[in-house]
């Protein structure tokens, strides 16, 4: 039975276990189908941005530097609302191509993670290994950009070397649980065409 205080507000209404239980399991279809969506959109701009770095690379070499500012500019105008095709965006993408493609162990991670996240990791961590680690750590326990910039710069990778970390038991289960987080990009709302407004909200709602 369900006995009600007055109003609307849930905060007025007295739920049974067995009914607290339902709406809980509501809830969890609702972020994991959030996640499903965000991982699909977020596999596809990673893939593009793959094929964008390839074709950078591939370019003629002729051509010179120009080409990659030249393209830079055309898309833009093209492409008002995504802000992903600056030209050092770009650059991003051809390096991201070129120390990735053939690497057996990160090429099949790099739709696991966001594009602001990939670019952290490729500036701050020179050695594969050390990469493959942030990815497949950042894609488990959803860590946002600024936890991702602390680990990093704490040394987990090396602290986890000589086991003296054991993330499962260390980290909240609020992070844990955060794997949303993992692939929630600026990036992936402008690829939208969602606007500034709407991405600042949705990351704010999920934490920075």
């Amino acid at each position: 039975m369900v006995a009600f205080f007055g109003g609307d507000n849930v905060n007025d209404i007295l739920l049974n276990n067995e009914q607290k239980e339902f709406i809980k399991d509501i809830k969890e279809k609702i972020r994991q189908s959030q996640y499903t969506a965000l991982k699909t959109v977020n596999k596809e701009l990673i893939n593009l941005y793959w094929e964008i770095g390839k074709s950078i690379i591939l370019a003629d070499e002729s051509w010179g530097k120009f080409i990659v500012k030249s393209l830079s500019l055309e898309l833009q105008n093209e492409f008002p609302g995504i802000k992903g095709f600056s030209e050092r965006n770009l650059w991003n993408m051809a390096k991201f191509y070129k120390e990735y493609h053939d690497n057996e162990k990160l090429q099949p991670l790099v739709g696991e993670i966001s594009w602001t996240k990939h670019i952290l990791i490729m500036q701050k961590c020179k050695d594969s290994q050390m990469r493959e680690f942030y990815i497949l750590a950042t894609k488990k326990f959803g860590w946002t950009k600024n936890v991702l910039i602390h680990q990093i710069e704490s040394q987990a990778y090396e602290r986890f070397l000589i086991n003296q970390t054991n993330y499962d038991k260390t980290l909240s289960p609020e992070v844990r649980n955060s794997a949303i987080l993992a692939v929630k990009d600026e990036y992936i709302f402008d690829f939208l065409d969602l606007g500034e407004e709407y991405s600042k909200k949705a990351i704010r709602n999920r934490a920075s």
